[in-house]
């Protein structure tokens, strides 16, 4: 956990699982799991299970962690939260018991907004039924390409009361994006040695999609070899809409 974040469109960050498998073509370049990899080896004893090294690594096993259930209690003062930032609390491997744990969590510290982004939307819809959904949990799902779209029909399926997409890394056009039912939109380029072009154009067509259908939008990055390598400004400014907090 980490309270205060470098990212920024949240204040800290909440990892009451650790670990994830790639699925799609936004994965191929992990920031997570480059960086499990270094705490494994720095000794962090959250990150010494290794995953399956096909679509996995050191390190970066899905992992439960009951004992970081209660940070959310400790911290008085009300945070914006991001949820696993370090994994994706709807993978398959994490019980349906503890994933349940952790909505009520969340349920009962409303005075924190928590932001929570899953690449598999469709274990999200099938929980659903199964758990509380309190105006202050915010749900996301990633689109990096319109090989992903399908994400956002299964994120309508679930009555977050704040739906929002990230599409980070953007690898290409989303142009026409349906954005119904959606709240918020994040865009940003790629960082690391490894990192792939952002065409501004992709960027702009989002940010125009946004505009007509009343969603706010947030340009975090151009990315580059480091985050910060390129700024944030597109078209002279720079773009932090977000929903506002939910906190009781």
């Amino acid at each position: 956990m980490a309270d205060g974040s470098g990212i920024e469109w949240t204040e800290a960050t909440w990892n009451p699982t650790t670990g994830c498998d790639r699925i799609s073509l936004g994965c191929d370049n992990c920031y997570a799991l480059t960086l499990a990899k270094r705490l494994k080896a720095m000794g962090n004893s959250k990150y010494q299970s290794d995953g399956d090294p096909r679509t996995s690594g050191p390190g970066f096993a899905i992992t439960e962690h009951p004992s970081a259930l209660d940070i959310p209690h400790r911290w008085s003062a009300p945070r914006l939260i991001f949820v696993d930032s370090m994994s994706d609390l709807f993978h398959a491997r994490v019980s349906a018991s503890f994933i349940q744990d952790v909505f009520q969590v969340m349920e009962d510290t409303p005075r924190h907004t928590y932001q929570l982004l899953t690449k598999r939307p469709k274990r999200a819809a099938t929980l659903a039924e199964v758990l509380p959904w309190p105006s202050n949990v915010w749900l996301g799902v990633s689109v990096e390409t319109t090989a992903q779209l399908w994400r956002l029909d299964e994120l309508r399926r679930v009555p977050a009361a704040t739906r929002f997409v990230s599409a980070e890394p953007l690898l290409g056009s989303l142009a026409g994006l349906d954005l119904s039912g959606m709240h918020w939109l994040i865009a940003g380029g790629e960082s690391g040695p490894k990192h792939r072009a952002l065409d501004p154009d992709w960027v702009r067509e989002l940010r125009d999609e946004c505009g007509e259908q009343h969603v706010a939008f947030f340009f975090k990055q151009w990315g580059g070899r480091t985050p910060k390598a390129a700024g944030r400004e597109l078209d002279g400014r720079v773009w932090n809409e977000m929903p506002a907090p939910t906190r009781a």
